[in-house]
Formats: structure tokens, sequence, C-alpha cells
């Protein structure tokens, strides 16, 4: 068995290409393309896909616009955007105000003037490496622009084709993991993020609680690979 872990288009190593203002070049669609790409270069005709946070809105993209490439999907600390944004209450723009923050112009100025303090990465949490990785991507202005541009695209054009899949009963079609953080706000905003998932799903997914932070590769690898091991 093969295991890819790919930095999406604009974070850690990957590449920044240059924007455009209707933000396909950083949509979840685009990136989708990538990773699909990327599956074949070994040789596999089908793959498991797996996504964390803004790597869950391409891994789900991925299952959505390339079923037959995903043979089982796992999405980690998140709801379909458009699902997340449909609920953007009072208490969601007090705890994820920096989604609307990265669409501005001033964000990436803001960020790229003390990235350290903006970001705050923990060695100690995080480990060396990974710790090592981010702070080399967070002091690149070219990536922070990329980074800024994913959340722009997806209030956007990352949302409107959620739309479009949803009114057209588009569902993902392979068995299906929905994960989250005991100690993040899945559950705070949205009770059982799993129930969201169900209208997105063929087969009604599994679901599993990782007893971490919201960093719960790192924080609790062992119950997130077993949990990922167990699709079915």
């Amino acid at each position: 068995m093969s295991v890819v872990c790919p930095d999406l288009r604009g974070y850690g190593q990957s590449s920044t290409p240059e924007l455009d203002a209707e933000h396909h070049v950083y949509s979840d669609r685009a990136m989708a393309g990538d990773i699909t790409s990327l599956m074949q270069q070994p040789g596999h005709e089908r793959s498991s896909v797996v996504g964390h946070d803004r790597g869950s809105y391409v891994a789900y993209r991925t299952a959505l616009d390339h079923p037959g490439q995903v043979e089982k999907l796992a999405v980690l600390d998140c709801v379909p955007i458009v699902e997340a944004l449909e609920r953007a209450d009072a208490r969601f723009a007090e705890l994820w105000w920096h989604w609307f923050f990265f669409a501005t112009e001033q964000a990436e100025r803001v960020i790229t003037a003390d990235p350290m303090a903006w970001y705050q990465p923990d060695a100690r949490r995080m480990g060396q490496e990974n710790y090592d990785d981010m702070v080399a991507a967070i002091s690149s202005p070219a990536t922070v622009r990329a980074m800024r541009e994913d959340y722009r695209a997806g209030l956007h054009v990352d949302r409107s084709r959620d739309e479009a899949d949803r009114d057209a009963s588009r569902r993902i079609a392979c068995p299906t993991l929905v994960a989250w953080s005991r100690d993040d706000d899945m559950e705070d905003l949205y009770g059982d993020p799993g129930a969201i998932w169900e209208s997105w799903c063929e087969q009604s997914p599994r679901t599993a609680v990782i007893e971490s932070g919201h960093h719960m590769a790192e924080e609790n690898p062992h119950q997130l690979a077993w949990d990922c091991c167990t699709i079915r």
C-alpha cells in the first residue's frame, strides 16, 4: 500500500500559480484535478482520499467530480462549504471570522507583517518537522497570498459548485468517514456534523469523534489511522 501526502496549491511546499479574478485557479475543483492526476502517477486506478479542514473540501470535491477514482473517502473537521456558509450565524462569525477576513485585500499585508505572531505555530504539539515546514511556508509572501486565495474561492466559486451539486442531487458514491475533533468547535457549531453529511452521501456515512484538538493527525494519529482504515 502506498500513502501519498500532497500539499495543496498554495500550502506548504506546493506551487503558487497566478491568481484569477474568478478564483478558479485555487478552487476545490482545480485542486481535485491535481489530486486525481497525482493519484494516477503511481499507476493506481482507484484510491482512498483523506482530507482535513481545507483539505476536506478538496477531498469531497474529488469524490464528487471523479467518482470512478475514489474508492473510499474521509472528511475530517468539516461540513460541505455551502452548509457551513448557510449556517453562518453570529457564533460562526465570532469563531470563524478569519474566513471573511482572509477574503479582504488587507489580510495579506497584515499576515506577512508578522506571520509568526499571526499563526503562532506550536513546535511541541506539532513536532519539529511539521513546525519547520509550517514556518517556512508562512514566511513566504507568495504562499500567504495563495492560502488567502483558497478562502476567497471557498466563499464564491466553491460555494456555487456545492449549490449546483445539491440542486442536481449529486452525491458521494463511495463509503465515507466523517470525523471531527472532540476539543474543537465542530459540535458547538453543528451539533452532529455526521447528520449534515447524510444528504451528501449515497451510503450513510460512518462517524468518529477523535480525542484531540483541531490538529488530529498530529495529536492522535493512532485513533485517526484506525478509524480511517476501518471505513466500510
